[in-house]
């Protein structure tokens, strides 16, 4: 099977209860962060300020999971840390368990916490924090 190409194809691949989750995320996540761009990056759509990657979320065996990549330092309780770096994420089963009021929050964190990925490989596996 071919990777999806935009997010609306990567929408359309998914079964109907696991795409009503990404479409509630990413109502939300646009919502939350006006401007940003969102593009397919690692077969996965992602949105991004100044080409840094923000949040974005992805089909996992049993879930959707939504990732921030500076979650682990956000303020707001609620994400739980996911893999190396500064990653956090929410996993969902069904768009109902999405905490619309979490998710803002989290989103006003990620314009606030911000570690510099894009730049993470001309540092050498090092990150510095942005914001």
């Amino acid at each position: 099977m071919e990777k999806p190409s935009t997010i609306e194809d990567y929408h359309l691949a998914q079964s109907e209860t696991d795409r009503a989750i990404c479409d509630a995320l990413r109502q939300e996540i646009d919502r939350g962060l006006p401007g940003a761009e969102s593009k397919m990056w690692h077969a996965h759509p992602v949105w991004f300020l100044n080409d840094n990657p923000i949040v974005g979320y992805g089909k996992l065996k049993d879930c959707i999971r939504l990732m921030f990549w500076s979650g682990q330092s956000f303020q707001t309780p609620g994400l739980k840390p996911d893999g190396s770096f500064k990653v956090a994420s929410a996993r969902f089963t069904h768009p109902d368990q999405i905490d619309r009021n979490s998710l803002q929050a989290w989103l006003i964190d990620s314009r606030e916490v911000q570690w510099d990925y894009k730049n993470i490989v001309k540092r050498k596996g090092r990150l510095e924090r942005l914001s």
